[in-house]
């Protein structure tokens, strides 16, 4: 029996059973979908989150206070010991490090911006004229905080787009004064519309002066250090320095943590790559389903073309073309069900991607590839028991259907 025999048989075969026919392509299709659709939210979330960081600065480090070690004993805070408190020369102490291009420390806080009759709550940040490089922000329009001695405190300010929107219109900003709590400020900047970043609308910030953010808010420390390494390179040298930096100034306490960008970015990559093969692994329990369905029904199948099997075998047929051809039927099912299941998923990442524009939804190919070989597999290795029942029946029992 060649194979365009097979072929043909096969196909003839299918389009006579309708029903039984579109209900394993349907099985199959729906497990094969439920991979695509899992992967891509896992993919989406993963490299949302690395775009995030991406955004966040290159070559970076990032200071908090505390220290986080892995002890035996109970966390500071509930010893009642605290964190020492970052100051700005601390931050200032850093520059000293041959391997630091530039530091921007901050004060972080939340205040009323108000002009005449219109005001808006919003975050407020206290930095440095560094913050612009660092962060990779952009200016619309004037300029970024003032080039000075961060511990004067000057009354600028530069305002996200919206909030300048929501306050001034279309009229001209800059040169304007604006009251944020307590204090006046005149606007020097407004910057680009950047959206979301990790949690951040940069959209609607205003950022000052940081000597002005502690005075605003009535805070002596600060909230983090922002160092900018001066090369790929550099980093881990930089932190190095940092850490020795902080050492000597609290008399030899290490009591900072120092992470990197890269450090984070990876941790985040390996939980969300490990979610992402969760989510497949648990979807692809649904295509051992679909071929556990396909071979049920290619079991009742057999009985219930037991003659036609019996005809074959009368006229000819080998077992091993009897096996073929069950063989080849669950393929051409598997395959039909697979590719309609990848049409059926890209549509619904599409939906998904349209409902939620911020994650970059899409499915990883090697999903696309799993769930191809998976469907296959699966297809054709529950097809085994049918196809051997079938090869084993006795062509006179089964033309007598006994």
């Amino acid at each position: 029996m060649k194979l365009i025999d097979i072929a043909s048989f096969t196909s003839k075969s299918l389009v006579g059973a309708k029903t039984r026919t579109a209900l394993m392509i349907l099985a199959m299709s729906i497990g094969v979908a439920a991979v695509v659709v899992l992967t891509a939210l896992g993919e989406g979330a993963r490299r949302y989150v690395v775009d995030q960081f991406s955004s966040l600065g290159t070559n970076l480090l990032i200071v908090f206070p505390g220290r986080t070690e892995t002890k035996g004993n109970m966390p500071g805070m509930l010893i009642g010991e605290t964190p020492r408190d970052l100051t700005l020369d601390d931050a200032l102490a850093l520059l000293r490090s041959r391997h630091v291009k530039r530091i921007a420390p901050l004060t972080l806080g939340s205040g009323l911006v108000s002009l005449g009759r219109r005001n808006r709550e919003v975050p407020v940040i206290g930095s440095t004229s560094d913050l612009l490089e660092i962060r990779h922000m952009t200016l619309l329009e004037g300029r970024f905080l003032p080039q000075i001695d961060p511990r004067n405190a000057v009354p600028v300010c530069v305002l996200g787009m919206r909030v300048k929107e929501e306050l001034f219109g279309s009229s001209q900003a800059l040169g304007r004064w604006v009251r944020i709590g307590d204090r006046r400020f005149r606007v020097v900047g407004i910057l680009s519309a950047q959206g979301q970043s990790l949690g951040f609308n940069t959209d609607e910030l205003a950022i000052v002066p940081v000597a002005s953010a502690q005075m605003l808010f009535n805070i002596p420390s600060l909230f983090r250090i922002l160092v900018e390494a001066r090369s790929r390179n550099d980093i881990p040298l930089a932190q190095k320095d940092v850490e020795r930096i902080f050492a000597a100034r609290h008399e030899g306490e290490r009591d900072v943590t120092v992470i990197t960008q890269d450090a984070v970015l990876s941790t985040f990559d390996k939980i969300l790559r490990a979610l992402t093969l969760a989510v497949a692994g648990i979807a692809g329990i649904s295509l051992a389903v679909a071929g556990i369905l396909i071979m049920n029904v290619m079991l009742i199948a057999v009985a219930q073309r037991t003659r036609e099997i019996g005809l074959l075998k009368a006229i000819g047929a080998t077992g091993n073309q009897i096996r073929r051809l069950f063989f080849f039927e669950a393929a051409i099912l598997s395959l039909v069900g697979a590719i309609s299941g990848w049409l059926l998923g890209e549509f619904g990442a599409k939906v998904i991607a349209g409902l939620y524009p911020s994650l970059p939804i899409a499915p990883p190919w090697w999903a696309i590839a799993a769930a191809f070989a998976t469907s296959l597999a699966t297809g054709v290795l529950f097809s085994l028991l049918p196809a051997n029942r079938a090869a084993r029946l006795d062509p006179v029992q089964a033309l007598s259907r006994r």
